[in-house]
């Protein structure tokens, strides 16, 4: 089974507004609301892909309400604790650009937190955890260590997605992918990275830090993943970019669930891209039918 943990989930309130009048009434064009938070984002893709999976995280109020409901529309098992405080709302707000506001989000009471961290207890080897995303600051800066300990006392692998300290502490734990992007490596290492050869060197990094495998996307440049025997590049399909939310938890969804389903490192890094760009040429997250048709456009070769 994979488990997608999301400790801070939201609702992204997708506002478009043609004309925006700072100061002034305006009226919105077209509206959208999705369940959002990167482990959600996963799960979705995922979902669309045919890998059984189980979302975990914090829920509270109607916003948690409508997020709880509008996964199990679309046959997504749940699994989430219940909170006192309500989930937040994030803003997308497009007017040619686009603008994005961010709620604050709940505080997680103690209690709460232990409730989450029992419902781990019951995973088994073989299963595949997937960390994404900001920690609450009601949870302290170590829960994701606390998470990670309880996937190595039963035997699961994790995958985290996150950057900073957060990345650089669970790699002792060796994760079984890392997820950055080039510009996330570069502030990891507190350096400026101009090269394809850097990525690659600061990747290995990654590596010998104790990750078993590395994904480095690089937007229009395409995609690195580093093994411990090989580097490999994967072009990205030629598409209108449309979507800046969930591409990157598309391509671990699209990673991940392949790599499960067929156990395939090489077609789970060619999903993996074809998932993120399929969700950055759509208005929502990928579908299972725009991810099979981009599949076939990424080139891998090894460098």
């Amino acid at each position: 089974m994979i488990y997608t943990i999301t400790l801070n989930p939201s609702i992204d309130y997708i506002v478009e507004v043609h004309d925006l009048k700072l100061g002034g009434l305006n009226r919105m064009n077209r509206d959208l609301k999705l369940p959002g938070g990167k482990g959600i984002n996963v799960s979705r893709i995922l979902n669309q892909l045919g890998a059984a999976n189980t979302a975990i995280g914090f829920l509270g109020g109607f916003t948690g309400r409508f997020i709880n409901d509008k996964l199990q529309e679309d046959a997504i098992q749940t699994d989430f604790v219940t909170i006192a405080d309500d989930t937040r709302i994030n803003i997308k707000l497009k007017h040619g650009d686009e603008t994005e506001i961010n709620g604050l989000g709940p505080a997680i009471r103690t209690e709460e937190a232990e409730q989450l961290l029992n419902k781990l207890s019951s995973l088994q080897k073989g299963d595949i955890v997937v960390l994404s995303g900001s920690v609450p600051p009601s949870l302290g800066s170590d829960f994701y260590d606390r998470l990670i300990h309880v996937c190595k006392q039963t035997e699961a692998e994790f995958v985290i997605d996150t950057t900073g300290p957060a990345l650089m502490q669970a790699l002792v734990h060796q994760p079984l992918l890392v997820k950055p992007n080039h510009h996330e490596l570069a502030e990891l290492f507190g350096v400026t990275i101009e090269t394809r050869e850097e990525l690659v060197s600061y990747g290995r990094k990654l590596l010998e830090a104790g990750a078993k495998h590395v994904l480095i996307s690089m937007a229009g440049e395409g995609a690195l993943f580093i093994t411990e025997t090989n580097v490999y590049h994967a072009t990205v399909p030629k598409g209108t970019v449309k979507n800046s939310v969930g591409a990157g938890d598309s391509m671990i969804g699209g990673f991940v669930g392949t790599y499960v389903l067929q156990g395939d490192l090489l077609e789970a890094f060619r999903t993996g891209v074809a998932s993120g760009s399929a969700t950055a040429f759509s208005d929502d997250l990928a579908t299972r039918e725009f991810i099979d048709e981009l599949r076939n456009q990424v080139t891998i070769t090894t460098l």
